[in-house]
């Protein structure tokens, strides 16, 4: 894993790159939120979908609600980017589009979007 700073403004997200999952449940998810706090100085996370786990898009296994919500509570902001086309259940894009809504976590197409969305 490899988490890069981007500013612009004087606003600042984390860049995360990598090869593999990095978040894997909630606790993963949390470290990463205090690793870009701590070593980057923000709780804007921009992230590739390809290393979320594979359940965050089963609303079934409770993990994405369980993440967004220590985001939520410990004041971190998500951006996941990537191609969402092949998941056809309906809760997860009523899950996508609602997030989209609101203010802490974001579903969109590109890297690029996903940085606006935190820090346009």
């Amino acid at each position: 894993m490899d988490i890069t700073k981007f500013e612009k403004d004087g606003a600042v997200c984390a860049i995360v790159n990598g090869d593999s999952p990095v978040i894997t449940d909630a606790q993963s998810a949390l470290d990463l939120l205090m690793t870009a706090k701590y070593e980057i100085g923000t709780e804007n996370i921009v992230i590739s979908s390809a290393l979320l786990a594979a359940d965050f898009f089963v609303l079934s296994t409770g993990l994405a609600g369980e993440i967004l919500q220590k985001y939520v509570n410990y004041g971190g902001r998500i951006a996941v980017y990537g191609d969402y086309s092949s998941y056809t259940s309906k809760a997860l894009k009523d899950f996508i589009y609602e997030s989209n809504k609101g203010i802490n976590a974001f579903f969109v197409a590109t890297k690029e979007e996903a940085i606006e969305k935190l820090i346009g």
